[in-house]
């Protein structure tokens, strides 16, 4: 243990402790901007600097080892002009048009800027001319905006391992880009998101689609549907600054419903229909389930994430026949809503709009994919909003959620099971997964708690569970870099698997990129993971194959799972994914190290 002084307050903390660490032990508050614990620790940004006693020189809080009898100050003059013409240096370059930029009141910059009394920028402003990167249909670059923080970049390489952003040039000609001088559509990036959440400023953004679905809602010619994804409802609240407990599903649907929405559907019902076709699946590649098509091949991957479906595509080309061929709930309900729910209300399919509401920003790519028009009629999903956006258009029409009378989801697409509500926290589709593959094995129901044991933040989780005559042994990670490990462990026979779920994104859905982002940098996918736990202990059913609505649709339209309808509809090839020029380069690559 170190003792220490900070700012006259005694401290002890263990040896190789930050000053940063320290002093918010102590519970003193020492700012930060570029920092992000354990992922980017440079000082870059040097607005956490410190003055040491007997020291000429300030150092930076969040990299500095604490030392025996040291002496910090965290509030002086020194410190004080030293943290404002930081703040005023980022500010000559960046593109300071607040009223008009997406993080607008939700900016660390921002907020850094007003509490640190920064009234003027004495220096020249130099901001280069460059253009908004909008190659991707998910994530929008302005490199007007960037501060330089390194933050995506560390992010990108440290916990999603693909290390598409790059650092080129010196001094005021430094840029952060895609590798290789590329567009972001070019790249091999997996539109996970993590790097717009994680960015403190405006210059990386999901792509704004808010006008397009204020289009869709006022064209008289167009019914609009709308799915919510589960983890929407853990989040949706925190923009608005309104408690979980009064952020409730009913009062979201209200919220929907006010602003013009013809119907709102849960996207759970089509999470259970998912885990009946993928269930299906799986019990047809262990031979437990006869199948009237050759299964694929063990172990078999979720496909639920177009984020990890993408990263498999370029990474690990060969692996793609391993992942299911069922669709994502999001694009089984579009095809189901422009059939099935179509012929209930007696329309064309053409006059159907869904709107997906989605804690991803891959969903938008996931959307425009060519092969996922089965219905008919065009795309099956039309338009994709992330949470944020959700929150920008309630704030836009000035709806006053609290004094909102809880409304219930529409039928017969709005009735789900707790099963589909835990799709939104990582090990949640395992979970859903193994609850009716044991009961279509048996025929009887397990126990709903029967596999918590694929519960957690733990970035590569791994259990067995026993069906009548199968021991299976399953996996769970979530976040990129913990997915490659697994891969990595699987291909080098370290580590072998029945059933495997991956999650791009750390935590799941729940910390998804189009998520609402915290200010304070505070990791909130655990706490939104319990909110759906919570929903799911309090839910009636329970159970995916218990679902009327599920067992309706089967009898009346598809069939039984994995019926030839059902797979028209809910099934699809990820080997026919578009990923961009950059996974096409990746892939010959990998397929010429393959054949050496």
């Amino acid at each position: 243990m170190v003792k220490l002084s900070i700012d006259k307050k005694l401290v002890e903390v263990p040896e190789g402790t930050t000053i940063l660490a320290a002093a918010q032990q102590a519970r003193l508050r020492i700012p930060t901007l570029c920092y992000l614990e354990g992922i980017n620790e440079i000082g870059a940004c040097r607005v956490c600097v410190v003055e040491l006693k007997g020291s000429n020189k300030l150092v930076t809080a969040c990299n500095t080892a604490v030392q025996e009898g040291m002496e910090v100050f965290t509030v002086s003059t020194r410190v004080r002009h030293a943290r404002r013409m930081a703040v005023e240096l980022i500010l000559t370059q960046h593109d300071c048009n607040c009223p008009t930029c997406p993080r607008n009141g939700n900016c660390k910059l921002q907020n850094l800027a007003h509490d640190l009394g920064v009234r003027d920028v004495r220096l020249n402003k130099e901001i280069a001319i460059q253009k908004k990167d909008q190659s991707t249909p998910s994530i929008v670059r302005d490199p007007k905006k960037c501060i330089m923080c390194y933050r995506c970049v560390s992010l990108c390489d440290k916990v999603q391992s693909l290390g598409v952003w790059r650092i080129s040039g010196t001094g005021a000609r430094t840029v952060i880009e895609p590798a290789y001088g590329r567009r972001l559509g070019e790249s091999d990036c997996a539109l996970c998101g993590q790097c717009v959440t994680h960015c403190p400023v405006g210059a990386l953004t999901e792509k704004d689609e808010t006008d397009c679905a204020w289009d869709l809602v006022s064209d008289p010619d167009k019914i609009t549907v709308v799915q919510v994804a589960p983890a929407v409802r853990a989040a949706w609240g925190e923009p608005l600054g309104i408690p979980s407990e009064t952020a409730t599903p009913g009062r979201m649907v209200a919220a929907l419903k006010h602003l013009g929405f013809d119907y709102v559907f849960d996207t759970c019902f089509t999470a259970d229909l998912t885990i009946m076709e993928e269930g299906t699946e799986l019990l047809e590649r262990l031979g437990v389930k006869k199948s009237s098509h050759k299964p694929g091949p063990l172990p078999l991957f979720t496909s639920c994430c177009p984020g990890w479906v993408r990263f498999a595509k370029t990474q690990y080309p060969e692996l793609v026949p391993n992942i299911s061929s069922t669709k994502s709930p999001q694009q089984m309900f579009g095809a189901v809503a422009k059939t099935y729910y179509a012929e209930i209300l007696g329309v064309p399919a053409g006059k159907i709009a869904v709107i997906s509401i989605m804690p991803c920003t891959a969903k938008k790519y996931e959307a425009g994919l060519s092969v996922m028009n089965q219905a008919g009629s065009g795309q099956d999903v039309d338009l994709v909003l992330t949470t944020r956006e959700l929150c920008a258009m309630v704030k836009e029409e000035g709806v006053q959620v609290e004094r909102l009378q809880e409304e219930d989801w529409d039928t017969p697409l709005g009735i789900s099971t707790g099963a589909g509500v835990i799709f939104g926290a990582t090990g949640g589709v395992m979970e859903a997964a193994l609850r009716s593959a044991y009961a279509l094995v048996t025929g009887k129901n397990p126990e709903p708690t029967a596999f918590t044991e694929v519960r957690g933040l733990d970035g590569w989780k791994e259990a067995k569970f026993v069906l009548p005559g199968k021991t299976l042994r399953v996996a769970v990670a979530h976040g990129l870099g913990n997915a490659r490990k697994l891969i990595e462990a699987v291909k080098q026979g370290q580590a072998e698997y029945d059933f495997i779920e991956i999650m791009a994104c750390p935590g799941g859905c729940a910390g998804g990129g189009g998520q609402p982002i915290s200010v304070d940098d505070e990791e909130r996918a655990g706490e939104r993971a319990q909110i759906l736990y919570g929903l799911d202990e309090k839910a009636d059913l329970r159970f995916s194959h218990e679902n009327p609505a599920v067992q309706d649709i089967y009898q009346e339209f598809l069939g039984e799972p994995g019926s030839e309808v059902a797979h028209r509809l809910l099934h699809t090839e990820q080997s026919t994914w578009e990923v961009g020029t950059g996974g096409t380069r990746r892939r010959k690559v990998f397929q010429a190290a393959d054949s050496d």
